[in-house]
Protein backbone atom coordinates (compact mmCIF):
# COMPACT_ATOMS: atom_id res chain seq x y z
CA UNK A 1 0.00 0.00 0.00
CA UNK A 2 1.18 3.55 -1.05
CA UNK A 3 0.73 5.87 1.92
CA UNK A 4 2.77 8.77 2.89
CA UNK A 5 1.96 11.34 5.21
CA UNK A 6 2.40 15.21 5.60
CA UNK A 7 5.66 16.56 6.53
CA UNK A 8 3.69 18.96 7.80
CA UNK A 9 1.80 18.58 11.55
CA UNK A 10 -1.34 17.56 11.25
CA UNK A 11 -3.65 20.49 12.61
CA UNK A 12 -6.00 18.53 13.95
CA UNK A 13 -3.00 16.81 15.90
CA UNK A 14 -1.42 19.95 16.68
CA UNK A 15 -4.31 21.20 18.46
CA UNK A 16 -4.67 17.64 20.48
CA UNK A 17 -1.44 17.50 21.45
CA UNK A 18 -1.75 21.63 22.99
CA UNK A 19 -4.19 20.73 25.49
CA UNK A 20 -1.01 18.47 27.16
CA UNK A 21 2.48 19.49 29.16
CA UNK A 22 4.23 16.67 27.68
CA UNK A 23 7.60 16.33 29.43
CA UNK A 24 10.30 14.45 27.85
CA UNK A 25 13.88 14.30 29.51
CA UNK A 26 15.39 15.87 26.04
CA UNK A 27 14.12 18.36 23.64
CA UNK A 28 13.63 16.28 20.38
CA UNK A 29 11.23 14.10 22.18
CA UNK A 30 8.24 16.27 21.48
CA UNK A 31 9.18 16.49 17.83
CA UNK A 32 9.80 12.41 17.81
CA UNK A 33 5.98 11.98 19.32
CA UNK A 34 4.49 14.08 16.89
CA UNK A 35 6.09 12.28 13.77
CA UNK A 36 5.40 8.53 15.67
CA UNK A 37 1.68 9.61 16.34
CA UNK A 38 1.17 10.87 12.70
CA UNK A 39 2.73 7.41 12.20
CA UNK A 40 0.08 5.94 13.77
CA UNK A 41 -2.84 7.63 12.29
CA UNK A 42 -2.36 7.02 8.47
CA UNK A 43 -4.15 4.12 6.71
CA UNK A 44 -0.88 1.61 7.18
CA UNK A 45 -1.91 -2.06 7.33
CA UNK A 46 1.14 -3.03 10.00
CA UNK A 47 2.20 -0.03 11.76
CA UNK A 48 5.77 -0.60 12.95
CA UNK A 49 9.10 1.37 12.93
CA UNK A 50 9.53 0.37 9.71
CA UNK A 51 6.65 0.63 7.69
CA UNK A 52 6.09 4.06 9.32
CA UNK A 53 9.73 5.37 8.74
CA UNK A 54 8.72 4.76 5.38
CA UNK A 55 5.54 6.53 5.28
CA UNK A 56 5.97 9.50 7.65
CA UNK A 57 8.88 12.66 6.20
CA UNK A 58 11.18 14.04 8.99
CA UNK A 59 11.97 10.97 11.06
CA UNK A 60 13.23 7.68 9.97
CA UNK A 61 13.63 3.66 11.98
CA UNK A 62 15.97 4.19 14.25
CA UNK A 63 14.65 7.56 15.43
CA UNK A 64 11.35 5.84 16.13
CA UNK A 65 12.90 2.92 17.55
CA UNK A 66 14.97 5.52 20.16
CA UNK A 67 12.05 7.18 20.72
CA UNK A 68 10.11 4.03 21.40
CA UNK A 69 13.33 2.27 23.65
CA UNK A 70 15.23 5.25 24.94
CA UNK A 71 13.77 8.25 24.98
CA UNK A 72 12.52 8.93 28.68
CA UNK A 73 9.73 10.90 29.94
CA UNK A 74 6.96 11.28 32.40
CA UNK A 75 4.60 8.71 31.15
CA UNK A 76 1.79 8.26 34.39
CA UNK A 77 1.60 12.16 34.65
CA UNK A 78 0.82 12.36 30.95
CA UNK A 79 -1.92 9.70 31.70
CA UNK A 80 -3.14 11.73 34.29
CA UNK A 81 -3.67 14.30 31.95
CA UNK A 82 -5.51 12.29 29.36
CA UNK A 83 -8.11 11.05 32.25
CA UNK A 84 -8.66 14.42 33.45
CA UNK A 85 -9.22 15.58 29.42
CA UNK A 86 -11.96 12.32 29.49
CA UNK A 87 -13.67 13.04 32.94
CA UNK A 88 -14.34 16.60 31.58
CA UNK A 89 -15.13 15.37 27.56
CA UNK A 90 -16.38 12.57 27.83
CA UNK A 91 -18.33 11.69 30.89
CA UNK A 92 -21.59 12.14 31.88
CA UNK A 93 -22.54 10.00 35.38
CA UNK A 94 -23.37 7.22 36.16
CA UNK A 95 -20.43 5.05 34.88
CA UNK A 96 -18.49 1.97 36.01
CA UNK A 97 -15.44 1.15 36.30
CA UNK A 98 -14.26 -2.29 34.19
CA UNK A 99 -11.40 -4.17 35.18
CA UNK A 100 -10.14 -7.25 32.52
CA UNK A 101 -7.32 -8.71 30.99
CA UNK A 102 -6.15 -9.09 27.55
CA UNK A 103 -3.59 -10.88 25.48
CA UNK A 104 -1.26 -9.48 22.91
CA UNK A 105 0.13 -12.56 20.75
CA UNK A 106 3.82 -12.34 20.55
CA UNK A 107 6.23 -15.15 18.80
CA UNK A 108 9.62 -14.27 20.40
CA UNK A 109 10.51 -14.76 23.78
CA UNK A 110 12.38 -10.95 24.48
CA UNK A 111 9.23 -9.12 24.23
CA UNK A 112 8.44 -8.02 28.12
CA UNK A 113 6.42 -10.68 29.32
CA UNK A 114 5.77 -12.65 26.86
CA UNK A 115 5.19 -16.80 28.17
CA UNK A 116 3.02 -18.91 27.30
CA UNK A 117 -0.40 -18.52 29.40
CA UNK A 118 -3.88 -18.18 28.75
CA UNK A 119 -5.32 -14.99 26.68
CA UNK A 120 -9.24 -14.63 26.63
CA UNK A 121 -7.58 -12.50 23.13
CA UNK A 122 -6.91 -15.78 21.39
CA UNK A 123 -9.00 -18.01 23.06
CA UNK A 124 -6.59 -20.32 24.49
CA UNK A 125 -3.04 -21.11 26.17
CA UNK A 126 -0.52 -19.78 23.71
CA UNK A 127 2.75 -17.45 23.81
CA UNK A 128 1.81 -14.04 24.56
CA UNK A 129 2.06 -10.95 26.99
CA UNK A 130 -1.16 -10.46 29.10
CA UNK A 131 -1.88 -6.46 30.41
CA UNK A 132 -4.43 -5.45 32.94
CA UNK A 133 -6.96 -2.71 32.07
CA UNK A 134 -9.13 -0.84 33.38
CA UNK A 135 -11.72 1.18 31.89
CA UNK A 136 -14.99 3.39 32.07
CA UNK A 137 -18.08 3.37 30.77
CA UNK A 138 -21.77 5.07 30.89
CA UNK A 139 -24.57 5.00 28.56
CA UNK A 140 -22.78 7.60 26.23
CA UNK A 141 -18.65 6.61 26.27
CA UNK A 142 -16.36 4.26 27.08
CA UNK A 143 -12.45 5.09 27.38
CA UNK A 144 -9.42 3.35 29.34
CA UNK A 145 -8.39 5.02 32.27
CA UNK A 146 -5.28 2.48 32.86
CA UNK A 147 -3.32 -0.37 31.97
CA UNK A 148 -0.37 -2.43 32.93
CA UNK A 149 1.33 -5.25 31.69
CA UNK A 150 1.29 -8.31 34.10
CA UNK A 151 5.03 -9.99 34.47
CA UNK A 152 4.96 -13.72 34.54
CA UNK A 153 6.82 -15.26 37.94
CA UNK A 154 9.04 -16.88 35.69
CA UNK A 155 10.43 -13.35 34.61
CA UNK A 156 10.19 -12.24 38.05
CA UNK A 157 12.83 -15.28 38.67
CA UNK A 158 14.84 -14.52 36.37
CA UNK A 159 16.98 -11.27 36.91
CA UNK A 160 19.03 -11.56 33.61
CA UNK A 161 16.06 -12.03 31.11
CA UNK A 162 14.32 -8.80 33.14
CA UNK A 163 17.44 -7.34 32.80
CA UNK A 164 18.03 -7.90 28.73
CA UNK A 165 14.49 -6.55 28.62
CA UNK A 166 15.43 -3.55 30.68
CA UNK A 167 12.65 -4.20 33.51
CA UNK A 168 13.08 -2.29 36.55
CA UNK A 169 14.99 -3.87 39.07
CA UNK A 170 12.24 -3.97 42.02
CA UNK A 171 9.67 -5.51 39.58
CA UNK A 172 7.94 -7.97 41.98
CA UNK A 173 5.19 -10.59 40.45
CA UNK A 174 1.97 -9.28 41.22
CA UNK A 175 -1.33 -11.79 40.50
CA UNK A 176 -3.76 -10.06 38.15
CA UNK A 177 -6.32 -9.30 40.52
CA UNK A 178 -3.26 -6.99 42.75
CA UNK A 179 -2.39 -5.43 39.78
CA UNK A 180 -6.14 -4.47 39.41
CA UNK A 181 -6.98 -3.20 42.47
CA UNK A 182 -3.62 -1.12 42.13
CA UNK A 183 -5.41 0.10 38.72
CA UNK A 184 -8.32 0.73 41.43
CA UNK A 185 -6.16 3.44 43.79
CA UNK A 186 -4.61 5.04 40.80
CA UNK A 187 -8.23 5.64 39.24
CA UNK A 188 -9.60 7.06 42.61
CA UNK A 189 -6.81 9.17 42.60
CA UNK A 190 -7.15 10.54 39.51
CA UNK A 191 -10.77 11.64 40.47
CA UNK A 192 -12.43 8.76 38.19
CA UNK A 193 -16.29 8.96 39.60
CA UNK A 194 -18.18 5.42 39.17
CA UNK A 195 -21.12 4.05 40.68
CA UNK A 196 -19.37 0.39 40.86
CA UNK A 197 -16.47 -1.98 40.39
CA UNK A 198 -17.19 -4.56 37.39
CA UNK A 199 -15.14 -7.87 36.80
CA UNK A 200 -15.15 -11.04 35.37
CA UNK A 201 -14.74 -14.38 37.06
CA UNK A 202 -10.92 -13.94 36.90
CA UNK A 203 -11.54 -11.37 39.46
CA UNK A 204 -14.61 -11.98 41.41
CA UNK A 205 -13.89 -15.61 42.13
CA UNK A 206 -10.39 -14.43 43.92
CA UNK A 207 -11.34 -13.73 47.94
CA UNK A 208 -7.87 -11.08 48.65
CA UNK A 209 -9.64 -9.35 45.41
CA UNK A 210 -12.90 -9.07 46.44
CA UNK A 211 -11.91 -8.27 50.44
CA UNK A 212 -9.82 -5.51 48.86
CA UNK A 213 -12.87 -3.85 47.04
CA UNK A 214 -14.53 -4.08 50.93
CA UNK A 215 -12.17 -2.55 52.21
CA UNK A 216 -12.00 0.71 49.56
CA UNK A 217 -15.78 0.11 50.25
CA UNK A 218 -16.69 -0.07 46.92
CA UNK A 219 -19.82 -1.57 45.45
CA UNK A 220 -18.99 -4.10 42.69
CA UNK A 221 -20.96 -6.16 40.51
CA UNK A 222 -18.06 -9.63 39.78
CA UNK A 223 -18.66 -12.76 37.86
CA UNK A 224 -18.50 -16.04 39.94
CA UNK A 225 -17.89 -19.72 38.63
CA UNK A 226 -19.67 -22.28 39.32
CA UNK A 227 -17.90 -23.48 42.46
CA UNK A 228 -17.90 -20.63 44.27
CA UNK A 229 -18.93 -21.67 47.58
CA UNK A 230 -21.29 -19.29 49.49
CA UNK A 231 -24.05 -19.51 52.24
CA UNK A 232 -27.80 -19.57 51.64
CA UNK A 233 -27.69 -19.18 55.71
CA UNK A 234 -25.32 -17.05 58.12
CA UNK A 235 -25.06 -20.14 60.54
CA UNK A 236 -26.17 -23.84 60.35
CA UNK A 237 -26.84 -26.11 57.63
CA UNK A 238 -25.94 -26.88 55.16
CA UNK A 239 -22.42 -25.00 56.02
CA UNK A 240 -21.16 -23.95 52.35
CA UNK A 241 -22.92 -25.01 49.01
CA UNK A 242 -21.87 -24.25 45.92
CA UNK A 243 -23.43 -20.83 43.92
CA UNK A 244 -25.00 -23.45 40.49
CA UNK A 245 -26.60 -25.64 43.55
CA UNK A 246 -28.13 -22.66 45.52
CA UNK A 247 -29.27 -21.57 42.11
CA UNK A 248 -30.49 -24.68 41.25
CA UNK A 249 -32.87 -24.91 43.90
CA UNK A 250 -34.66 -21.80 43.75
CA UNK A 251 -38.26 -22.12 42.47
CA UNK A 252 -38.27 -20.62 38.18
CA UNK A 253 -41.21 -18.15 39.39
CA UNK A 254 -38.74 -16.00 41.23
CA UNK A 255 -36.76 -15.47 38.03
CA UNK A 256 -37.46 -12.50 36.53
CA UNK A 257 -36.79 -11.15 32.89
CA UNK A 258 -34.64 -7.44 32.86
CA UNK A 259 -33.14 -6.18 29.73
CA UNK A 260 -31.11 -3.25 29.66
CA UNK A 261 -30.71 -2.13 25.81
CA UNK A 262 -31.20 -2.07 22.16
CA UNK A 263 -29.33 -3.58 20.32
CA UNK A 264 -29.03 -4.29 16.29
CA UNK A 265 -31.54 -7.40 17.15
CA UNK A 266 -33.88 -6.01 19.75
CA UNK A 267 -33.74 -5.56 23.19
CA UNK A 268 -30.65 -7.33 25.43
CA UNK A 269 -32.64 -9.19 27.74
CA UNK A 270 -31.43 -11.93 30.50
CA UNK A 271 -33.41 -13.61 33.31
CA UNK A 272 -31.97 -12.63 36.62
CA UNK A 273 -32.51 -13.45 40.19
CA UNK A 274 -32.07 -11.95 43.82
CA UNK A 275 -30.65 -14.30 46.31
CA UNK A 276 -29.26 -13.42 49.91
CA UNK A 277 -26.32 -15.45 50.94
CA UNK A 278 -23.17 -14.74 52.79
CA UNK A 279 -19.13 -15.50 50.95
CA UNK A 280 -17.11 -17.07 53.10
CA UNK A 281 -14.16 -16.00 54.30
CA UNK A 282 -11.16 -16.71 55.95
CA UNK A 283 -10.82 -17.22 59.91
CA UNK A 284 -14.72 -18.38 59.68
CA UNK A 285 -15.80 -14.99 58.93
CA UNK A 286 -18.37 -13.89 56.46
CA UNK A 287 -19.20 -11.13 54.41
CA UNK A 288 -23.45 -10.32 54.31
CA UNK A 289 -24.15 -10.60 50.32
CA UNK A 290 -26.92 -10.11 47.79
CA UNK A 291 -26.44 -11.88 44.65
CA UNK A 292 -27.71 -10.29 41.26
CA UNK A 293 -27.55 -13.74 39.21
CA UNK A 294 -27.61 -14.08 35.62
CA UNK A 295 -29.34 -17.52 34.02
CA UNK A 296 -26.29 -18.99 32.47
CA UNK A 297 -26.80 -20.57 29.26
CA UNK A 298 -26.03 -24.29 28.60
CA UNK A 299 -22.04 -24.24 28.68
CA UNK A 300 -22.00 -20.69 30.59
CA UNK A 301 -20.76 -21.64 33.54
CA UNK A 302 -20.44 -18.48 35.24
CA UNK A 303 -23.18 -16.31 37.31
CA UNK A 304 -22.57 -12.60 38.87
CA UNK A 305 -22.97 -11.41 42.25
CA UNK A 306 -23.52 -7.87 44.01
CA UNK A 307 -22.64 -7.71 47.35
CA UNK A 308 -24.61 -4.71 49.35
CA UNK A 309 -23.06 -3.33 52.69
CA UNK A 310 -25.28 -2.20 55.74
CA UNK A 311 -29.10 -3.67 54.15
CA UNK A 312 -30.38 -5.67 57.28
CA UNK A 313 -31.23 -9.24 56.82
CA UNK A 314 -34.91 -8.60 56.85
CA UNK A 315 -35.14 -6.34 53.86
CA UNK A 316 -37.70 -7.97 51.61
CA UNK A 317 -36.02 -9.14 48.48
CA UNK A 318 -39.22 -8.64 46.15
CA UNK A 319 -38.71 -4.96 46.06
CA UNK A 320 -34.89 -4.37 45.66
CA UNK A 321 -33.63 -0.74 47.19
CA UNK A 322 -32.97 1.65 44.35
CA UNK A 323 -29.45 1.71 45.85
CA UNK A 324 -28.34 -1.97 44.12
CA UNK A 325 -31.21 -1.81 41.32
CA UNK A 326 -30.04 0.89 39.74
CA UNK A 327 -26.49 0.03 39.91
CA UNK A 328 -27.14 -3.18 37.94
CA UNK A 329 -29.44 -2.02 35.25
CA UNK A 330 -29.12 2.38 34.63
CA UNK A 331 -25.43 2.40 35.54
CA UNK A 332 -24.55 0.09 32.62
CA UNK A 333 -23.40 -3.73 34.23
CA UNK A 334 -26.06 -4.55 31.93
CA UNK A 335 -23.91 -3.64 29.25
CA UNK A 336 -20.63 -5.05 30.95
CA UNK A 337 -22.63 -8.70 31.25
CA UNK A 338 -22.58 -8.65 27.40
CA UNK A 339 -19.09 -8.07 26.98
CA UNK A 340 -17.90 -10.56 29.47
CA UNK A 341 -19.82 -12.85 27.88
CA UNK A 342 -19.04 -12.36 24.90
CA UNK A 343 -15.31 -12.81 25.59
Amino acid sequence: MDVHASPAVLPELEEFLATFQVRFRRPEGEEALERYLTGLLTALPNKNCDTMAEAVPGTSEQRLQEFLTNMQGDEQDLNRQRVEKMIAEATVGQGVLIFDDTGFAKQGKASVGVARQYSGTLGKVGNCQVAVTCCYSDPHASWPVAVRLSLPQEWTEDPERCRKARVPADMTFQTKPQIALELLDQARAWGVPHRCVVADADYGDNPHCLAGLEVRRERYVVAVRSDFHMRPQRWGVPPRQRVDQVLAALPRRQWRTVRWRHGTKGWLRKKFVAVRGWRIMGSRKHTSTIGVTCQPRPRWRSWYMLPIAGMPSSSSMRRPRRSWAGISIRAGCGRAFTAMRSR
